[in-house]
């Protein structure tokens, strides 16, 4: 069995976070290791509390892992503070693990902050250089590049200058556009795909960046190329949204328990 790591904040809520992710490894059939590096306080409804994990135990939760159970693909998500970011980048680039899917949360569904201004640029400069891929939103794009981002065009764009930051691929995520469909960016040194797919109209979406990043990260760990893992996970949410279970009064969770993609098929 391979192994996939997230590395992440704890969601109190089950819907992102570590949970979802380990959730998803479990649908995608890979064993799922974890380094916490912020606890949560939140709902459906928004985040109440953020506390970052001390970088001494983060270090030891890598050391752990680098020990015993090194893993076939990492993903990262939150990161919380600018030292945790650098922490997490020195970690990789001296166990050398890999492929690296880089998650750059940076504020909650709700709107509420998970990563500090100043931990942007270090991600920038130090992460984004050992990503095999990065999954912005649209909001998340253009904080990293700079550049208004607002339809496939532009996500386009900034996708090639993420490349040019030292990304290995970019995946500019749409589910913020406007309209019926949307359309995810993959920006590659080979060229451009564009997947699209109609909008299901729900508020059950927290956790969907989380979500796609971990089934990505675990068809890696799988050995799939980086396109099949791609259409992968971008299917396996959109399944996963469409059966949410309509929990919560606000922004209600994924179903997780959705068929991985070996079963689907």
């Amino acid at each position: 069995m391979k192994i996939a790591l997230t590395i992440a904040g704890s969601d109190s809520g089950g819907a992102a976070g570590i949970q979802a992710d380990l959730k998803t490894f479990q649908q995608f059939g890979v064993f799922g290791t974890t380094v916490i590096v912020a606890l949560t306080a939140q709902n459906t409804l928004g985040v109440r509390a953020v506390e970052a994990v001390s970088e001494s135990m983060v270090r030891a939760q890598l050391t752990a892992l680098a020990e015993d159970l090194p893993p076939a693909a990492l993903k990262t998500g939150m990161l919380a503070e600018a030292g945790l970011v650098r922490l997490v980048a020195r970690t990789v680039r001296e166990t050398g693990w890999g492929p690296v899917v880089v998650d750059p949360v940076m504020v909650s569904t709700s709107g509420s902050r998970l990563l500090t201004t100043e931990a942007e640029e270090v991600l920038r400069e130090d992460l984004l250089p050992l990503a095999a891929l990065v999954t912005p939103n649209l909001d998340e794009a253009a904080i990293l590049t700079g550049r208004v981002v607002h339809d496939p065009a532009t996500m386009e764009r900034a996708g090639t200058t993420l490349l040019r930051f030292g990304a290995a691929a970019a995946l500019v995520k749409g589910g913020h556009l406007s309209g019926g469909e949307i359309t995810d960016v993959l920006v590659t040194p080979a060229g451009v795909r564009r997947f699209t797919h109609p909008r299901i109209d729900t508020a059950s979406t927290h956790g969907t960046g989380c979500t796609l990043s971990a089934a990505i990260t675990a068809g890696l760990a799988l050995g799939r190329d980086l396109e099949d893992a791609v259409a992968d996970g971008l299917d396996f949410v959109h399944r996963a949204i469409a059966a949410a279970p309509g929990l919560g009064n606000g922004h209600g969770p994924l179903n997780h328990t959705v068929a991985g993609p070996r079963a689907a098929r």
